[in-house]
């Protein structure tokens, strides 16, 4: 089935989590199909131009046996920002039955769920008017960004996309930044880049936000072209972390440094350039309390959790 041949919508449905001999699937336009079976043309406008709208959100098994989705209303209302921009009709309650039934079809507690909204084809010219519109919601057992012995940053020699050029939301096209940013680190032997400035300041890594420490007071790096991270904001309402612009400088003064975003959660750095970091009882501390919150063990925070 071609992209531009969607199924007639249906509703979202609960199904079995009996998935051991089904193939992973995803939601299409309304209706379930194996993730491998749609093809999409050659002309699809988001293929050329980045025309597409995402989200990185997470599901998290429950102490009773069940799942929940964390902070989905704040992921889609994002995600709808984003859509509004590039003029692709996007209706939240859908996407949000849409993510709910897809984790049941497939089976799935711990996973990372990627809903993608594009324009398909009618035209390649720089008008998104004509194209078709897509939406489909894909979730995959969880993995991580970010590994456990803490992840070594490289100052890129790219800058982040300025807020004023392209909105720090996740519009696909502007991922590329991320990308070659990313490459340069990886072709150097560190393992992410981290974005600064043409002033020195501190914006974030190529898909999470900056905390530092120092003296056990935690500092989230506040910076206009950063993405207004779920993740952040969370951290910051669980820490009462200071919000406020950093230079990189300061920032290798600091005792620990994290990142933080929902693929990598909290994860320390070891270091930045030749800087290293040997300190974590605080960063340990904020992902053992973050742990807790999206696992559905601290009460307080029940209302950020969407039960599958």
């Amino acid at each position: 089935m071609s992209l531009n041949e969607a199924p007639a919508a249906t509703a979202p449905e609960a199904v079995s989590t009996d998935t051991a001999s089904r193939a992973l699937q995803v939601w299409l336009d309304g209706a379930f199909v194996d993730a491998d079976s749609p093809q999409s043309p050659v002309t699809t406008h988001a293929m050329h131009y980045g025309s597409s709208v995402f989200e990185g959100i997470r599901s998290y098994a429950l102490a009773d046996g069940g799942a929940a989705v964390f902070r989905l209303p704040e992921h889609l209302e994002r995600m709808r920002k984003g859509a509004e921009l590039l003029g692709i009709r996007f209706d939240p309650a859908q996407a949000t039955e849409a993510t709910l039934a897809t984790l049941r079809r497939n089976g799935h507690r711990d996973a990372y769920i990627r809903p993608l909204a594009w324009c398909g084809t009618g035209s390649i010219g720089l008008d998104v008017g004509p194209q078709s519109q897509h939406l489909m919601v894909a979730a995959f057992p969880t993995l991580l960004h970010i590994g456990g012995e803490g992840a070594r940053l490289a100052v890129s020699s790219w800058k982040r996309n300025p807020a004023t050029s392209l909105p720090p939301l996740k519009l696909g096209g502007a991922y590329i930044n991320s990308i070659l940013a990313k490459h340069e680190a990886k072709r150097r032997g560190f393992d992410e880049a981290l974005f600064t400035d043409t002033e020195g300041y501190v914006v974030e890594c190529t898909g999470a936000n900056v905390f530092m420490v120092h003296d056990g007071r935690i500092t989230a790096v506040e910076h206009r072209d950063a993405l207004p991270g779920v993740t952040r904001d969370t951290l910051v309402t669980l820490t009462g972390a200071e919000l406020r612009a950093v230079k990189l400088e300061e920032l290798k003064q600091a005792d620990e440094v994290f990142i933080v975003g929902t693929a990598a959660e909290v994860a320390r750095i070891a270091a930045i350039e030749e800087r290293r970091f040997d300190a974590t009882r605080v960063g340990n501390e904020v992902s053992a309390a973050y742990q807790r919150v999206v696992h559905g063990e601290d009460a307080t925070y029940a209302g950020w959790l969407t039960h599958v």
